[in-house]
């Protein structure tokens, strides 16, 4: 096969793991400044304000996160999972560790810390049902791989992976309000974030159900 026909074999199989990863940039690059202004020694600032007196659980947060993101796009490549199977096995232990680190200090954040200005009842029960969510995926995912049921293991993990997201989605549904209009009240951030977990979710249960139809058992023929 020709250099120029194996890029166009290869460019279906990372189009969407690609696409992840910059989704993913996101929340990694805004993680990193919030690690960077939580540190000891940062100057005061609006984050070190309301996050100063328990860093922690913040920082375990965004370091979960993190890797859960990155890692979580490289799943999503079925060739290279099956090239590449002790990577995927130690790969998915080291997502569902993160992902319970990040579910856990995300429903901690939302229940401890103070409210951002901007934020309200909507937004914090919404951080409150989608984390219950992730944290439950993950629990069932794990439930499932017990069984020996790899397929719906590998769904409970995609919603999971979906919920994790969130927080780089949320940027495009906030981006056209701050443009427009300017700072969200109450009501329209809630809105916002909310779309950003509903959006993810919606697009998981399409690749659930689009590969679950890729790999249903044909029909058998009548004799």
């Amino acid at each position: 096969m020709s250099a120029g026909a194996l890029a166009v074999s290869r460019r279906p199989e990372w189009l969407i793991p690609g696409l992840l990863i910059l989704l993913s940039l996101v929340p990694a690059v805004a993680g990193t400044i919030r690690l960077a202004e939580v540190a000891p020694g940062a100057p005061v600032s609006e984050t070190q304000e309301r996050f100063g007196d328990a860093p922690i659980p913040l920082m375990l947060h965004i370091l979960a996160v993190i890797p859960f993101s990155f890692l979580g796009a490289l799943q999503f490549a079925p060739a290279f999972r099956r090239r590449n199977r002790t990577w995927h096995r130690t790969a998915g232990k080291v997502l569902v560790v993160m992902g319970f680190v990040a579910a856990l200090t995300g429903l901690w954040i939302a229940h401890f810390y103070p409210w951002a200005a901007w934020d309200g009842v909507a937004v914090y029960v919404e951080r409150l049902v989608f984390g219950m969510g992730m944290l439950a995926s993950l629990v069932l995912a794990l439930v499932s791989i017990g069984r020996r049921d790899f397929v719906a293991h590998g769904d409970w993990m995609t919603r999971a992976y979906a919920i994790g997201l969130g927080a780089g989605t949320q940027v495009f549904t906030h981006l056209p309000y701050f443009l427009l209009v300017g700072q969200p009240g109450e009501t329209g951030r809630g809105v916002m974030m909310g779309a950003g977990w509903v959006i993810n979710v919606i697009v998981a249960e399409w690749v659930i159900r689009r590969r679950r139809g890729r790999t249903a058992p044909s029909r058998a023929l009548p004799a």
